[in-house]
């Protein structure tokens, strides 16, 4: 009888019992003896009926403790990404403690409309990909926490990108002789972009190329890394920016090797993470540039094995597991706060 598809109220038939007594075994054990409620559950329990309709009672009270994290790219590489997980283990930590579930949203998709109704809300971490998807999100009324971009009367977490990257640049460009107008000409800098444009291309980065900067983490990292440049007043390359469409081993080494194989060779490279610096670093150590001495590193975002690496690799630190928590408590709070958290230069011996 277990391929049978129960209701409250078949259940109830059949065990001769009323809709509401059945209800109060699963929801209300306090209306029943403790042996009818025992009794009526074994029974359910042995025909495979577990209790009322979760997804209808939730349609009716308008409610359902699920949260929707919207990720910028496929869940596939998302959950792969060491940063991305530690966002989503600190989301998990603040929610799952309150009966709140999470769904996992892949950036790619154009709207939200299959899962609108079903959900309380949204964190969405990092600019989706789909400009329609942006504005689809904007337009809801449902509460919304965004991370590493803002959207209007929507609440936020982010950390000052731009001053990152300035402050990350400017310790990479330490060491070098200066001349008497405080300029450098010994400095050879080159970028490693984390998605500076929208394609799939490992490629070079000309500005004529750029949208409006400050609309991504990355155009900030960017316009940051640049101020450290322009203040030294190092002149840099237009062909020694470089586009990477994802932050991975494979794809950084090859940005890497092309950018280490140009003339004349960079001795900075400025690199948008941690997992670009790391391929950098492999690529350098590979074709046997001594680093720091030839050759100086710096990344973004503070991972551990950034840290473990030989040499440390000289990065930003933002605590993603705090960022998660704080986007979990301002969806929880209903909030629309715009919380820019602190972020900590970790010096190593890549510069």
């Amino acid at each position: 009888m277990t391929d049978r598809k129960w209701t409250l109220k078949s259940i109830a038939a059949h065990l001769g019992v009323s809709n509401a007594t059945v209800s109060n075994a699963f929801n209300r054990p306090d209306q029943l003896s403790k042996a009818k409620r025992e009794e009526i559950l074994a029974a359910c329990h042995e025909l495979g009926y577990f209790g009322p309709n979760k997804a209808a009672r939730s349609l009716r009270k308008g409610t359902f403790n699920i949260v929707a994290l919207v990720l910028p790219d496929s869940v596939e590489y998302m959950v792969s990404d060491p940063v991305a997980s530690s966002f989503m283990r600190g989301v998990a930590k603040v929610l799952e403690p309150q009966g709140i579930n999470l769904l996992l949203f892949s950036g790619n998709a154009e709207s939200v409309n299959d899962i609108v109704d079903f959900v309380d809300g949204f964190i969405c971490y990092g600019r989706p990909r789909n400009t329609k998807l942006i504005t689809h999100l904007e337009a809801l009324s449902k509460h919304v926490v965004t991370v590493d971009f803002e959207l209007d009367n929507k609440a936020s977490v982010n950390i000052n990108n731009h001053e990152a990257a300035y402050t990350v640049a400017k310790q990479a460009f330490t060491g070098f002789e200066t001349t008497s107008d405080n300029t450098s000409d010994n400095i050879e800098a080159a970028i490693l972009g984390l998605r500076l444009l929208d394609t799939e291309l490992i490629c070079r980065v000309y500005d004529h190329h750029l949208p409006e900067l400050n609309t991504s983490i990355a155009h900030q990292r960017l316009a940051g890394f640049r101020q450290a440049i322009n203040e030294l007043g190092i002149v840099i390359g237009d062909d020694k920016t470089w586009n990477i469409p994802e932050s991975s081993e494979r794809y950084a080494r090859i940005a890497a090797k092309e950018a280490l194989n140009t003339s004349p060779r960079p001795n900075v490279l400025l690199c948008m993470s941690d997992l670009i610096a790391l391929a950098a670093a492999r690529e350098a150590q590979a074709q046997d540039i001594k680093i720091p001495e030839e050759l100086k590193i710096v990344g973004f975002d503070g991972i551990d094995e950034a840290e473990l690496f030989q040499p440390a690799i000289t990065t930003i630190h933002q605590n993603s597991e705090n960022k998660g928590q704080q986007a979990a408590e301002l969806f929880i709070n209903k909030e629309k706060q715009q919380v820019m958290l602190p972020f900590n230069l970790k010096l190593g011996q890549s510069t």
